[in-house]
């Protein structure tokens, strides 16, 4: 039953922040120039400047984040093989001090 109620608790809330959304996009459907160097000017809706900007940079955000794990899960398999090499059995370390 709890259950439940936090599903319909979730799918009202994401009802209303649609709504919201679409609301802002009907109000803002002007459109705006942008303006690049040389003279160049794209013309579209503010709503689709602000989607594609706004995707633009969670993407980049989100690729330079997995590049941050993807460097630090290097890092930690490195030092567990460094640490696995430092732990020998003390059968291999008796072997070594006899030579």
């Amino acid at each position: 039953m709890v259950q439940r109620l936090i599903v319909l608790i979730k799918i009202a809330a994401a009802a209303v922040i649609f709504l919201l959304l679409l609301g802002f996009a009907v109000k803002n459907s002007d459109s705006v120039a942008l303006r690049y160097f040389l003279g160049l000017e794209w013309h579209a809706p503010l709503v689709l400047m602000l989607l594609i900007f706004f995707t633009a940079g969670a993407v980049l955000g989100i690729s330079a984040s997995l590049l941050m794990m993807g460097r630090q899960r290097r890092e930690i398999l490195g030092l567990k093989r460094e640490l696995r090499g430092l732990t020998r059995p003390s059968g291999a370390q008796m072997i070594i001090e006899t030579m």
